[in-house]
């Protein structure tokens, strides 16, 4: 297989991003706890990131069409840069939730970010319609398996304190590593040509798709508010006061868990050419909100982390095939901003749930955020299935036709 050079630059970019998010979203609740941070304060810098993640987003989402998508990425992997060197040397509240609002730090280590609209918009006018949902699909297995490495160089603070450092300069050197990947996200962008979209750009960044495209977002957004209750953040946070759990548990059960998720990507591309983008997107979807619902009614460490294990083998199937489906029921001129708008709902509501998730894990029954996550998840499956079961993507309506 010959892949072009500027697909595979963007593939080593997000799987560079992906490791950086990895460990960034375990050491940042850790680093919250070391500086004597609860878990409702926890939450509202969950929070405030989402929320400065969805601000942003829609802002390049909204100029993307009219300017050069190689400098916004490079735009954005500064702003990676400076989150690296501000996280750790701050510890007031106010001062934290402002680095969390405008840092580039995904809390979620899922396709949020000021930088997956740029990638998606630039990954989908290299590839051919037939090959867009397996580009898709190595573009997510490439983040998420580095992501899975990330997670387990999160127990790096661990062995650092064995040689001397204290927990916080331990953490400290996390952040720094965060910013020199960002280092190198830049000197991959800068490699790839410059882009403008501005031929064939509408006077609006959204135009013929613009019902589609809200809708789909509607729909996200219910999506994502769910998954803002268990975000890798809040989820290793639960873990930890949970059960417990160190910080080199964590990152070896966040590694299984990504590596898991990663795998599930080709998997996506193939049942997707057999089923369906939809179909794929929600009867994956299913059996991993039933095992988060179950995971909340364990007691057991082993049979909670088994639960939530198989339930990353199923849910981030939906990642590629909805990125690969956004991309094929709008206008190559809309894209850009297809894929922000999309997202930017997703960020606000998630942004949301995390305070609220923050205060019920300090409830009695601390696992009502996983039993409310896996209900709505459940809703939006159906809604999703329902609303476009019969929207198919060029591709599949070709083979039915030859079919």
């Amino acid at each position: 297989m010959n892949v072009p050079r500027n697909i595979m630059l963007l593939y080593a970019a997000r799987g560079v991003r992906g490791f950086g998010d990895g460990f960034a979203t375990i050491a940042l609740p850790a680093y919250l706890i070391a500086i004597g941070y609860d878990p409702v304060r926890i939450g509202l810098v969950v929070a405030a990131s989402l929320l400065g993640t969805a601000v942003l987003t829609l802002a390049v989402g909204a100029i993307a069409s009219r300017y050069d998508l190689r400098t916004l990425m490079l735009l954005g992997s500064v702003l990676m840069i400076l989150t690296g060197l501000a996280f750790p040397n701050f510890r007031n509240i106010a001062v934290i939730m402002v680095v969390g609002f405008v840092g580039s730090i995904n809390p979620s280590s899922g396709d949020l970010g000021v930088l997956v609209p740029l990638e998606q918009a630039m990954l989908a006018g290299n590839v051919t319609n037939e090959e867009r949902t397996r580009a898709f699909a190595r573009y997510s297995l490439t983040g998420a398996l580095l992501t899975a490495f990330g997670t387990l160089a999160a127990a790096s603070p661990d062995f650092l304190q064995r040689s001397g450092f204290s927990t916080l300069a331990a953490l400290t050197v996390m952040f720094y590593a965060y910013a020199v990947l960002g280092l190198v996200c830049a000197l991959l962008y800068w490699l790839l040509p410059h882009a403008h979209m501005t031929q064939t750009a509408p006077s609006a960044p959204l135009g013929p798709s613009r019902g589609i495209v809200y809708k789909l977002a509607a729909l996200f957004s219910l999506d994502a508010f769910a998954g803002g209750f268990t975000v890798q953040s809040l989820l290793a946070l639960w873990l930890f006061e949970r059960f417990n759990l160190s910080l080199s548990a964590a990152s070896v059960f966040f590694f299984c868990a990504s590596l898991l998720s990663a795998l599930s990507f080709p998997v996506a591309a193939w049942l997707s050419r057999r089923f369906g983008l939809v179909n794929t997107m929600v009867f994956t979807h299913v059996p991993s909100n039933l095992f988060l619902v179950l995971a909340a009614f364990s007691s057991s460490l082993e049979a909670t982390l088994t639960l939530l294990l198989l339930r990353s083998a199923l849910s981030q199937m939906d990642v590629p095939t909805r990125t690969s489906y956004i991309m094929a029921v709008v206008t190559p001129a809309e894209r850009a901003a297809a894929a922000s708008v999309t997202a930017v709902p997703r960020s606000l509501a998630s942004a949301i749930s995390p305070t609220l998730a923050g205060v019920l894990f300090a409830s009695p029954f601390s696992a009502l955020p996983l039993l409310i996550s896996g209900t709505l998840k459940l809703v939006y499956d159906a809604a999703l299935l329902y609303s476009f079961r019969h929207l198919k993507a060029p591709e599949e309506t070709a083979h039915r036709s030859d079919a």
